[in-house]
């Protein structure tokens, strides 16, 4: 069996379902991310996306495909979180010359806190279409975190593709807007297809991407074993069957309700607290060798959480508008517990 092949939307663009993510390569040497990012071509992906925020990661790209000769080979998507024309040009030429190349395939505004159209007085819509003319861009995308944006992007059609947050944890209102893409033939781009490291099992996330025939998942790899993991399922991927069926319906009913994605969005924190692991601690207790978190470091990481000083710049910041000073309070007070042996890392979270 072979792996999907999809299309986004009326873009064209035609590749494996299975999508490399190089935010996490920023984490690697040079020499380390141009190995994962050529075995990666080698063993058969073909999208690589990544952003002008992603610190050196253009640049690695560049390093690892400019020279190779195989630009049409290839599609890379890129972002630019600039709100205004002057620095969107500035990203633009910037990330072209980062990444080697004269074009860029899909050029996304990164994290859009609106829709913007031709003649809002921003300029930005504009200038995406003037540099789609100029060549140095083919195709006009975009991204978002809130679902009241990304709908009104996808019902505006002006976007070619959207990049949304997708998982087996998705709300119906999720699979909804995925849905609606389809029907208006807009490409949609999966990221956080494991929920911020929430979902442990990467068959299971890969087989749920499979039931929706006009999604790229773009997984983030860092390391040459998740590598070699999504490779392997370009030969032998999985399926959604009765068993990955009931697993993931567990995972659901275990994960119901609002939960930090880890997405480090609302950093930094005035008080100090590292909100993006502490937030959803219960959870990575439970989900992960509990003795990780367990440690003297992570104790005092979140006895940082007595400092907070009731600001709540963290929720203005969160893409999911969570109560996060809440979640704060009582993944610390589940914490304590687990520490003073009250209640077990191997029990179920309680909501």
């Amino acid at each position: 069996m072979k792996i999907n092949k999809v299309t986004l939307g009326s873009t064209g663009i035609t590749v494996v379902q299975n999508g490399f993510g190089a935010l996490p390569i920023q984490r690697d040497s040079k020499e380390e991310a141009v190995h994962l990012l050529r075995k990666a071509y080698e063993g058969g992906m073909r999208f690589f996306d990544t952003a002008r925020a992603y610190s050196d990661s253009e640049e690695k790209l560049g390093e690892a495909f400019g020279d190779m000769g195989i630009r049409e080979k290839i599609y890379i998507a890129t972002k630019t979180g600039a709100t205004d024309p002057e620095l969107f040009w500035e990203h633009l030429h910037t990330s072209l010359k980062l990444l080697k190349t004269d074009y860029i395939d899909i050029y996304q505004l990164h994290m859009a806190a609106r829709c913007y159209r031709p003649g809002d007085g921003t300029g930005m819509y504009e200038a995406l279409l003037e540099a789609k003319e100029q060549g140095l861009i083919r195709h006009i995308g975009i991204t978002a975190h809130k679902i009241g944006v990304a709908e009104e992007i996808v019902e505006s059609g002006l976007y070619e593709t959207l990049q949304f947050p997708f998982s087996y944890l998705a709300s119906d209102r999720d699979i909804a807007l995925v849905k609606r893409c389809k029907e208006k033939n807009m490409g949609f781009i999966a990221m956080k297809g494991l929920a911020g490291g929430l979902i442990r099992r990467s068959d299971a996330a890969f087989a749920y991407m499979t039931d929706y025939d006009h999604v790229v998942p773009i997984w983030g790899v860092q390391r040459e074993n998740e590598l070699d993991e999504w490779l392997s399922y370009m030969e032998n991927p999985p399926v959604m069957n009765d068993e990955i069926r009931a697993f993931i319906k567990q995972e659901q009913e275990e994960l119901s309700g609002e939960f930090c994605r880890g997405c480090g969005y609302c950093m930094p924190c005035p008080a100090g607290i590292t909100i993006n692991n502490c937030a959803r601690m219960s959870l990575m207790v439970r989900r992960a060798p509990s003795n990780v978190w367990l440690s003297e470091h992570w104790q005092n990481e979140m006895k940082k959480i007595e400092n907070c000083i009731g600001c709540r710049a963290c929720t203005t910041k969160c893409p999911y508008e969570l109560d996060t000073p809440e979640l704060l309070k009582k993944n610390y007070e589940d914490y304590k517990k687990i520490l003073a042996g009250e209640v077990s890392a191997n029990e179920p979270l309680v909501h």
